[in-house]
Formats: structure tokens, sequence, C-alpha cells
């Protein structure tokens, strides 16, 4: 299969690229600020509509992933029409090519586009994003659901695992860094996720995938957890000092954006494809073994 993976430089994109060349699948990629030396690798921005257009129509891919996106909450808030460029500007037009050569599209969304008042978030549920971020992200989607092509939405939350050194950081490498600095870690107790390791969404992903779903699937770990408590458990099975590690309220950050505690429910792909994702506990151990493995 011919595939093209919008923002391969980045952290789930990158792992992407990775399980389809081990799979010997014709893969290209592109980065945006972080420049790879590949042939597989060529330069896109995805907010010139024309380049973008005949970029994609020239690859002529059967399958688009995209995974470029703004993702800070707090500089997507303190920049919305730069937010708005990049994550729906720049999926509408990838979307305008992907028309005219009907490929199918992978869109990795986000937790963020419901509002937290429920217990719990089904995919059929009304998304009511609150933020600038979870907004660009819902609006990134209708198009896709509005474009009359197969396509996956992708919903996650809080992704972690090792990562390059160009990529953004995550909550489990700042709590193992810290800590490895014999720092105190101020963590948030009120902060709730579904944190999800990465190689564990990439294989859910290949088996939906594989099995030819379409339409809007949640790729979440499967435990509902607060921050203070992951960092906790981080620090355990990294054997990590686990007394410097402080409980703090989320008010005490003073953030231009509120966090929302949302959980998604993941049971509809188990319901598709039989899997079941992973939680903290086996998440954080491969972590830990990759990293024994590298040091041996």
């Amino acid at each position: 299969m011919k595939i093209l993976v919008i923002g391969g430089s980045g952290l789930i994109g990158s792992f992407f690229v990775k399980e389809f060349l081990k799979q010997n699948h014709d893969i290209i990629y592109t980065y945006y600020k972080n420049r790879i030396n590949s042939t597989n690798a060529i330069y896109l921005d995805v907010q010139d509509r024309t380049s973008s257009i005949k970029t994609i129509e020239k690859i002529n891919p059967e399958l688009i992933i995209i995974c470029n996106a703004l993702t800070g909450v707090d500089f997507c808030e303190e920049n919305p029409l730069l937010t708005n460029s990049i994550n729906v500007k720049g999926t509408q037009n990838i979307i305008d090519a992907c028309a005219q050569i009907n490929c199918k599209i992978i869109f990795i969304s986000t937790s963020a586009v419901f509002d937290g008042i429920k217990s719990e978030y089904c995919e059929n549920d009304s998304p009511n994003p609150t933020n600038v971020y979870g907004m660009s992200k819902l609006q990134g989607e209708l198009i896709i659901k509005n474009s009359n092509l197969p396509f996956l939405i992708l919903r996650t939350d809080q992704p972690y695992c090792w990562k390059e050194k160009w990529q953004h950081t995550n909550s489990v490498i700042r709590v193992i860094e810290t800590l490895e600095k014999n720092k105190i870690f101020n963590e948030i107790s009120d902060w709730y996720n579904t944190p999800t390791y990465v190689p564990d969404f990439i294989k859910a992903s290949m088996k939906l995938i594989t099995n030819n779903s379409e339409g809007i699937f949640h790729l979440v770990g499967s435990d509902y957890v607060d921050r203070f408590s992951w960092a906790k458990k981080t620090a355990k099975i990294f054997k990590l000092k686990k007394e410097l590690i402080k409980s703090i309220h989320s008010s005490e950050l003073k953030l231009s954006v509120e966090r929302k505690n949302i959980h998604l429910n993941n049971n509809k792909l188990f319901q598709e494809v039989q899997y079941r994702m992973i939680g903290i506990d086996e998440g954080l151990k491969e972590m830990f073994n990759i990293s024994n493995n590298n040091i041996s």
C-alpha cells in the first residue's frame, strides 16, 4: 500500500512510519520544522494550500494519516489564528487534495473535543470543546466527516513513550528526568486522564487499518487516573524516589486554560477488532525494559 504520513517527524507520526516500513509498505512522510534526511521524507507546510494539493496529488497515496497539529493547549489559546491556520485550514487543504485522488484518511484527534461534564465519553457522544485547541480539532473532524471519503478518526489522550530529542516531551519523561536529577516534582492531583502508550496506540491503529474499519474510535489506555498517582507509579516502576513527587492543585499553576477531566471509553475498539489497550503499568514497564536494554 502507498501511504503518506503528514507530520511523520512527530511522536505518533514517527511510530506510524516505523511500523509501515517494517511491514514493507511504500511509505512517504512529511516534516515541517525538524528536517529529516531520508529519501522517504519531504518538507510540507500544510498552510500552503497550492503546495499541499500539488504534493499530495503527485504522491497519489492510497492512505493518508494526518498526525500534524498544534497541540499545546495554552499556546493554542494564546495563538488562535495560527492554530486555525494549521489545525483547521491545513486539514482542509489536505482533504481537498484527498478528494482529487479518492484516498482513505486517518485523522488523529483528541479527548479535548469534549467538555468533561459527563463521567465517561463514548464515540457517539456529542462533542463540546471548551478551548481553542479542542475546537480546532473538532473542526478538523467535521472536515473529515463531511468529505465523503472513507475515514478513521482516532481520538487519544496523553500519549507517552520514549521520544527523539526534537519531539515534544510527555508526562512520563518529565517525571523521570526530574527525579533522576534528585529534584522535587510537583504534579497535579485533580487532573485525570486516560494515558496512552504510543506503541500500543499504533498496534490498535494497525488492527483497524487491517480490518478496513471506518468511523470514530477512542484509542486510549485502559486506566483513568490522576496525574499525581500516575507520576507515583512512574517513580515506582523506574525505581526512583517517590517522596520527591509533591501533590499540588491545578489552580496553583494559574494556566490560561482550565483542563477538563475527560474519560474516554475505548470499548468500541474491542468490539470492532477484539483488541484491548493496555494500562499504565504495562506501558511504563515496557518503557523501563527498553531503557534497561539500551543501557546494557
